[in-house]
């Protein structure tokens, strides 16, 4: 089996549009989350979203590139560009076969679907776009990637919901363990601020209604009322241990533990004894071969709502035992909101950020206790704190759960 580890990692967030921007907005605490501008937003009776800012598609591709792109692709190009530049690699000298993508989205180009959508109710089916369904479909993240990279080995687009960067990257994980291949982009992007996006989740009750962004995504507080709709990319090189250390790379962390189950349960709510994502949580850290009190931070999904953070607590506690009480955990979606199908692949970079800065995300907004989430959320105010093991997360739509575990690195 081989070792993976971490040697370069890409970021679009409503916090920025580098890691760095990204992780110093996450370290000073920073809210993401403000009035959304990308619409009239008035109708749908939300009123904030993490939208990303003065994002720059030219700084990555040229017009003729980014013009055939939904966002999402957009998103998801830019980061891997950061992540594949803070690598190193010489793409010349690398086997282009043994090159892969793994990129993930929760919904795909879903701003081309709308006004591919309208376009056709409003001129006729004559009018909608040639690009229509390149531009839409879920898979162009990872193969407008693979494109622009020249990656020849395995290329999928993982659709597990909010899930879907986590599986991502452990879907990679096990790619490069197994000898599938030597490196992998891997993670998600979305593009979901927009009418149908907003309106669709409003419809379902998911969303936070609240006009004030600090009050808004509060995971964990007892007066939560709903997520945040976030946007982004986050995205890692993973690469084959020997690999990385054969050309002379920079080695950022390690990829150690992967677990993934299913609650099997409903549609959106998570099993409310925390099994299905406690069985994940348990899973990762056995590949990793380490116990729960080894676990120095977890990345919680977070995602506000009162199902998730409840649920989620309940998770924790199957897969910690007493030991629940003593892990730090937070969720960086107080910050950014939920980027859906791209939430793990921010969060990724952020628990790789933790292990390197030995500092531990705070949960903002934390204001009122609930009794149903009794752990330590570091409210507020981030911590310094030596780092080496730290998990992620996610929790989809569906019943899906994915959990990574990331190592300091050490040869």
């Amino acid at each position: 089996m081989n070792r993976v580890v971490i040697t370069g990692m890409g970021a679009i967030t409503p916090l920025g549009n580098t890691v760095t921007e990204y992780w110093d907005g996450i370290k000073n605490g920073k809210n993401g989350i403000a009035a959304i501008t990308n619409f009239d937003a008035t109708e749908t009776g939300i009123s904030v979203a993490g939208e990303v800012k003065d994002f720059d598609a030219t700084l990555y591709m040229d017009r003729k590139e980014y013009k055939r792109m939904d966002l999402f692709s957009q998103y998801a190009v830019a980061a891997s560009a950061q992540a594949v530049e803070q690598s190193g690699i010489d793409m010349e000298k690398i086997d282009a076969d043994r090159f892969g993508v793994t990129i993930g989205s929760g919904v795909g180009g879903f701003i081309t679907m709308e006004s591919g959508i309208i376009k056709m109710h409003e001129k006729g089916p004559k009018r909608v776009p040639p690009m229509f369904v390149p531009m839409a479909i879920g898979n162009m993240a990872a193969g407008n990637t693979a494109i622009k990279f020249g990656a020849k080995g395995p290329s999928m687009d993982i659709v597990t919901a909010c899930a879907s960067a986590t599986n991502s990257i452990g879907e990679a994980f096990r790619s490069i363990k197994h000898g599938y291949a030597d490196l992998m982009l891997a993670g998600g992007s979305e593009a979901t601020v927009c009418e149908i996006g907003i309106a669709g989740f409003a419809a379902l009750t998911a969303l936070s209604a609240s006009t004030d962004p600090d009050r808004a995504s509060i995971p964990f507080d007892k007066e939560r009322n709903g997520f945040v709709m976030g946007e982004g990319a986050g995205i890692l090189m993973l690469e084959n241990l020997d690999h990385a250390l054969e050309r002379g790379a920079t080695i950022l962390a390690e990829v150690v533990g992967y677990g993934v189950t299913c609650d099997a349960y409903h549609m959106t709510a998570p099993s409310a004894d925390g099994s299905g994502a406690g069985k994940a949580m348990i899973l990762a850290m056995n590949e990793a071969g380490i116990t729960p009190a080894q676990v120095d931070y977890i990345n919680a999904h977070g995602t506000s709502t009162p199902a998730n953070d409840s649920g989620e607590t309940a998770a924790i506690k199957y897969a910690f035992g007493e030991e629940a009480y003593n892990v730090a955990i937070s969720s960086t979606k107080s910050m950014t909101g939920h980027l859906l199908g791209a939430a793990g692949g921010i969060e990724a970079v952020a628990c790789v950020k933790a292990i390197q800065d030995n500092f531990l995300p705070p949960t903002i907004g934390f204001q009122v206790a609930d009794e149903g989430c009794d752990l330590d959320y570091i409210p507020n105010v981030g911590r310094e704190k030596e780092v080496t093991y730290t998990l992620s997360n996610s929790l989809g739509f569906g019943g899906h759960n994915a959990v990574l575990c990331f190592k300091k690195w050490e040869a």
